[in-house]
Formats: C-alpha cells, structure tokens, sequence
C-alpha cells in the first residue's frame, strides 16, 4: 500500500478523509466540503464544480482519476461531466468535482454527501516519435462503433 499525504483545507474541518468501503472497492470515496445549509441545487441540465476539501500530494509515476458513482448516476442522473477527471501527480490545490444533473429533477448536494470516486494508477510516460506509416493491424483506422453493439453485427 502506497502512503499519500494530504491535506484538509478549512471548509472541511470535521469531514472524515476519503476511505474505500469495502475490501476490493478501487476507489476512495469524494464527499462535498460544502458549509453547512450551503447545498448546491442542480436543476436538470445544471453544472457545479463542488469542493472536497482535500488536496494530495501524489508520488510521482502517479495519477488519481475522479470517477462517477453509479448509485448516484442511476438514481439521480448526476455524473462527473469531465469523467475521468485527472489530478496529476505535480498538482497541489484542492481536488473539485464538476458535477452535471442529466436527471429530470433537481438535486440537493449536502455537506458530506458521497459525490464520486477517486481512484490512483501508476502512469507510464512515453516518447512520442514522428513517423509517416504506422503499422497495421486488423482493426486499422475503423473506429467509432466499428466493431458493433453486439454479438450479432460483428
């Protein structure tokens, strides 16, 4: 297990650090740093950025991903609009989450609510080289749905 130091800004005095719920979860979960009777109300179509609180510092060969949460997303119609969301291992400010309503209703964001995911992967950096042909393979250049929606159309 890799040890990541971070820091509780002041609107989240109080506010537990991010913790994996279960055994094999992948990800810690966010919650809102928002003040108390200060929730954001997403109305259908609506966009915020909502606060965390929490700033990491993340060992270099490192990044962490914010993630939806499912529960959130099937039963209020809110996700991560920039998902995933990366926070590179040189970034000290705090961690935001931009949080869009594709839901029919609005949706009150609370202090403490779970808001997403934040999970931490190791990065390989690579050298990008100029070439004029790439080599080929089967798939070639099809892209976008070219390999069918199911079984049947492959």
């Amino acid at each position: 297990m890799i040890e990541v130091p971070c820091r509780h800004f002041p609107h989240s005095e109080g506010m537990a650090l991010p913790r994996y719920l279960s055994a094999g979860a992948a990800g810690l979960d966010l919650v809102a740093a928002l003040p108390d009777g200060g929730d954001v109300v997403l109305d259908p179509g609506a966009r915020a950025l909502i606060p965390t609180g929490l700033a990491l510092e993340l060992p270099n060969g490192f990044e962490a991903q914010v993630r939806p949460r499912s529960g959130l997303a099937l039963k209020e119609g809110v996700t991560v609009l920039n998902s995933p969301g990366t926070i590179d291992s040189d970034y000290r400010g705090e961690i935001g989450v931009i949080l869009i309503n594709f839901g029919q209703n609005p949706v009150s964001i609370r202090r403490g609510a779970r808001i997403a995911q934040l999970v931490v992967n190791p990065v390989e950096r690579v050298t990008l080289i100029k070439g004029e042909a790439l080599n080929s393979s089967e798939r070639g250049a099809r892209g976008f749905g070219s390999t069918g929606r199911s079984d049947e159309e492959n």
